[in-house]
C-alpha cells in the first residue's frame, strides 16, 4: 500500500510540475524561410504545437501524413505548427539540408532550427518526434501538453490513442489537457554540452 502511495503522489507531482511550467519567449531562424520566428510572434495563437523533427530520424517520416491532417484540422481554431530541429547545424542537418524539405515547404509548417538547443532544453524534449504545445496567459508562456503525437508510431491506422489531437480539443474547450504528459516513442536527442 506504501508502495502504491508512493507511485500515485510521485505522478501528482511529476504531472503537475510539468502542467504551466513556464518558458520564456524564444528565436529560432526557419530553415524554409530564412525569417526569424519566436513565441512572440504568434501570441495570438490558442496554442503553439512544436514537435522536434530531424532528417535522421526515421519515426519523423513517419508521421507525416499525421502532422499535415492535425495541422489542416485545426487551422481554423487558430492553433500554430511548426516542426522543431534540435540538431540543426550538425552532420546531415545543415540548413541547406534543412531549407529544403518537402514534407515542410509544401505544407507551409516553419521548420525551426534550435542550432544551441536553448528551446530543447527549456522544454525538456528527449525523443523525435515528441510534441510540446505551448499557450500564452496573462502571466507569459507555459506547456499545456509534452508527449506523444498518439500511441504508435509504426502505422498511423493503428493508433487506438490521438494523445495530440486531445490535448488540442481539451485546449480548444478551456480545459486542462489530460493526460499533460504521455511517454514519446522515437530517437534520442543528443543534447550538446
Amino acid at each position: 500500500m506504501k508502495i502504491f502511495l508512493g507511485c500515485f503522489v510521485m505522478s501528482i507531482f511529476w504531472t503537475t510540475a510539468i502542467f504551466g511550467q513556464k518558458v520564456s519567449n524564444v528565436k529560432m531562424v526557419d530553415a524554409i524561410t530564412n525569417q526569424e520566428y519566436s513565441l512572440d510572434n504568434n501570441k495570438s495563437a490558442t496554442a503553439q504545437v512544436f514537435i522536434f523533427y530531424t532528417l535522421k530520424c526515421p519515426y519523423s517520416k513517419l508521421y507525416n501524413s499525421r502532422i499535415k491532417a492535425l495541422k489542416e484540422k485545426y487551422i481554423a481554431s487558430n492553433i500554430s505548427f511548426a516542426l522543431v530541429n534540435p540538431n540543426a547545424g550538425e552532420d546531415n542537418e545543415i540548413p541547406e539540408k534543412l531549407s529544403t524539405l518537402p514534407f515542410a515547404k509544401n505544407n507551409n509548417i516553419p521548420f525551426l532550427m534550435d542550432t544551441q538547443q536553448v528551446f530543447t532544453k527549456m522544454t525538456k524534449v528527449s525523443k523525435i518526434p515528441e510534441v510540446v504545445i505551448i499557450t500564452s496567459g496573462p502571466t507569459g508562456y507555459s506547456i499545456a501538453y509534452r508527449g506523444a503525437i498518439d500511441n504508435n508510431a509504426q502505422a498511423m491506422e493503428s493508433a487506438t490513442v490521438h494523445h495530440l489531437s486531445a490535448a488540442l480539443d481539451d485546449i480548444i474547450n478551456r480545459d486542462r489537457p489530460s493526460p499533460m504528459v504521455t511517454r514519446a516513442v522515437g530517437c534520442n536527442i543528443k543534447l550538446k554540452p
